[in-house]
């Protein structure tokens, strides 16, 4: 196909059927004609007619056929970009409207990993119950790892959690970089003191976290043999933190779930700052939700927070 000369058609929007927009972006995601015309269950010709009859309203060529599929044009990146953002207007047009005629109810449902520090989050709730006082929002807490498999399983439709690969199936907002240190308690002998050497704590009780732990800090201490000894354990970090605060053992802890009891003297940190393991925590949803209005207008909320913080 020979690009044609694009020509400002001033009344492109009257004469243009929108789904051929449609069927367009359903070609770029499948990767090509055939492709599409098997996950619309459509004919490979009328898909074929459909992204010509746009290319000829557009007055130029979209997608280029190669041996793999298809391959946007400056022309049809520029097309793909539009149609994204016309697709998501619509979906929201009527989440949008329930909340312009406070006839947003409801229940969201969050799931997130114990000790979470982040004012962005919090103000988000915040902002959105004064916006929507009927919903009910309901917070569950779990390991990182049983986290993902209730969103993956459509048990919540929402996340905050740490993830050690990705996963397809879920969409990854970064929300922030949490950062853990090893702590122990007044009753220790190495308070007041920072450890060069992590081999020397070898033998010393620790307190662990169990799968909530991160792989970071597994891989750490697995390569420093701490935790040879174990003390204690806890699921939950702020339980975690209680039996450290207590002289059950060291242990790690996120700095901002610690900062309070590293201030009133009841935790001291251990290591230098420059030897913090450091990793993101992100909000997740699933990649294609078909996600209620509550849910959708506070997943909005925290993302332009998130966003807005970014910037």
């Amino acid at each position: 196909m020979n690009d044609r000369t694009p020509l400002i058609d001033r009344k492109f929007a009257n004469r243009v059927d929108w789904n051929l927009m449609r069927t367009f972006v359903d070609i770029v995601r499948a990767g090509g004609i055939g492709a599409a015309a098997r996950r619309l269950n459509r004919q490979q010709p009328s898909i074929s007619a459909a992204l010509k009859r746009l290319e000829d309203h557009v007055g130029t060529a979209l997608l280029h056929r190669t041996a793999t599929g298809v391959e946007m044009t400056a022309a049809g990146k520029a097309m793909m970009a539009l149609c994204e953002d016309m697709l998501e207007s619509a979906r929201m047009m009527p989440h949008v409207i329930a909340q312009a005629t406070k006839r947003v109810e409801g229940i969201v449902r969050i799931q997130i990993v114990s000790g979470l520090v982040s004012p962005e989050f919090d103000e988000a709730i915040a902002s959105y119950h004064r916006r929507n006082p009927a919903i009910h929002i309901e917070i569950r807490v779990s390991p990182w790892r049983q986290l993902l498999d209730a969103l993956e399983q459509g048990e919540v439709e929402i996340g905050v959690g740490y993830d050690s690969s990705v996963r397809g199936s879920l969409m990854y907002e970064p929300l922030l970089v949490e950062r853990q240190q090893l702590y122990c308690s007044r009753s220790s002998p190495y308070f007041g003191y920072r450890v060069n050497r992590l081999g020397e704590l070898k033998d010393q009780g620790f307190v662990l976290t169990g799968e909530d732990e991160i792989e970071a800090i597994t891989q750490l201490r697995r390569r420093y043999r701490l935790g040879t000894v174990v003390s204690g354990l806890a699921e939950d970090i702020n339980e975690a933190r209680r039996l450290i605060s207590m002289g059950v053992g060291i242990g790690f802890l996120p700095t901002a779930a610690a900062a309070s009891d590293v201030e009133s003297g009841r935790l001291w940190p251990m290591l230098y700052a420059d030897f913090e393991p450091a990793y993101d925590i992100f909000l997740l949803a699933r990649a294609e939700p078909a996600r209620d209005t509550a849910t959708q207008l506070f997943w909005d909320e925290v993302i332009r927070r998130v966003r807005a913080q970014r910037a």
